[in-house]
C-alpha cells in the first residue's frame, strides 16, 4: 500500500455527496486535494469543503464545469491520482452540446487528456454506476446468469418506471464509462484506468440538504412518488437494488488508489435487496413510520 507523502490528488465534483465525503477522507489520510467546483462563488458548498481538517494547509479548489471540459486541466496538473466524479444531472440549455450525454463524453475524454498531458497522473478512477451495468440480455426479455464487468446496460430498451431524465443519465453514466475504460485499454497512455459501478448510496451526508440517493433509499418513508419511481426502475433494470454504505464507497475509492497496481472494472455493493424486502425491514424494526399498504 502506498502512504500519502504529501501525494496530490485531484477529485472532480468535489462538493457533491460522494465528493465531499471524499475529499474530507483524502485529507484525513495526509492527502494534498484538488477539489473541483462548477462556481468558487458558491459560499455554501466553499465554505464546507474548507471547513475540514487539513483544509488549511493541503486543498486547493478549482472551477471547472463538465459543460467547460478544459477547464479540468489546472486542477489535474501535478497530480498523481484521479478521482472523476462529478457529472452533470440537468442539462445546461445554450451550451456546445446538445444533450448531457455529450457533455459528460468530452469531459471525460478531456480529464484523460489532462491525465496524459500532466505526465504525474499514475490513475484515473471514475465513480460509475450499476445503472450502467444492467444483466438484461439485448432484447431485454430476461436477465443473465449474473452480473460481471461484461454487463452493459441495453441503450435500445424501454424500462419500466424511466422516463427523460432517467433515460438520460443512463445513457449517459454507460457511454461515459466505455470512453474511460477505452483509455485504460490503450497501451499508449501512462496511467491506469479503474471504474466502480456503484449500487444506490446512502448513509450520513456532510451536505445541508439530503442527497438523491438518499432521498430515493426512504422514498418509502416519505411517500415521494418521483424518488420512488426511482428504485422501482433500479429494481425492473437490475432485477435487485445494489445498496452501499457512503463510508464503504469511500473507502473503496481509496483502495483503488492506494493499491499499487488496480485496473478495469468493479461492482461496489453491500448486498441486493427488492423494494418489497426494504419495505418490509421498515415494517419490522420502524412500525412508528406508517408505509402505504402497496
Amino acid at each position: 500500500m502506498e502512504k500519502s507523502n504529501g501525494c496530490k490528488v485531484c477529485v472532480t465534483g468535489g462538493a457533491g455527496y460522494l465528493g465531499s465525503w471524499l475529499v474530507k477522507k483524502l485529507l484525513d489520510r495526509g492527502y494534498t486535494v484538488h477539489a473541483t467546483l462548477r462556481n468558487l462563488d458558491d459560499v455554501s458548498k466553499v465554505s464546507l469543503l474548507k471547513s475540514f481538517p487539513g483544509a488549511d494547509a493541503r486543498l486547493a479548489l478549482f472551477k471547472a464545469d463538465m459543460y467547460n471540459p478544459g477547464e479540468f486541466e489546472s486542477a489535474i496538473h501535478g497530480c498523481e491520482f484521479v478521482f472523476h466524479v462529478a457529472t452533470p444531472l440537468h442539462h445546461t440549455e445554450g451550451s456546445q452540446f446538445e444533450n448531457t450525454t455529450e457533455a459528460t463524453i468530452a469531459a471525460a475524454k478531456s480529464i484523460a487528456m489532462s491525465c496524459v498531458r500532466s505526465g504525474t497522473v499514475k490513475r484515473l478512477i471514475y465513480t460509475g454506476t450499476v445503472v450502467a451495468a444492467s444483466p438484461l440480455k439485448d432484447d431485454g426479455s430476461v436477465f443473465k446468469e449474473f452480473m460481471d464487468e461484461t454487463c452493459w446496460t441495453p441503450l435500445n430498451l424501454s424500462i419500466p418506471y424511466s422516463n427523460d431524465f432517467l433515460k438520460d443519465y443512463q445513457d449517459s453514466k454507460t457511454l461515459t464509462e466505455k470512453e474511460i475504460l477505452s483509455f485504460g485499454d490503450k497501451n499508449c497512455y501512462p496511467f491506469e484506468v479503474v471504474t466502480l459501478a456503484c449500487g444506490l448510496v446512502g448513509g450520513d451526508t456532510l451536505l445541508s440538504f439530503v442527497p438523491g440517493s438518499v432521498a430515493v433509499l426512504v422514498s418509502q418513508l416519505t411517500n415521494k412518488e418521483i424518488q420512488y419511481g426511482f428504485m422501482k426502475y433500479v429494481e425492473e433494470l437490475l432485477g435487485k437494488i445494489p445498496i452501499v454504505h457512503i463510508d464503504d464507497v469511500c473507502e473503496a475509492h481509496v483502495f483503488c488508489m492506494e493499491n499499487r497496481s488496480v485496473r478495469g472494472r468493479f461492482l461496489c455493493a453491500r448486498s441486493y435487496i427488492s423494494c418489497a424486502e426494504i419495505a418490509s425491514y421498515y415494517q419490522e424494526h420502524h412500525p412508528q413510520f406508517h408505509l402505504k399498504k402497496e
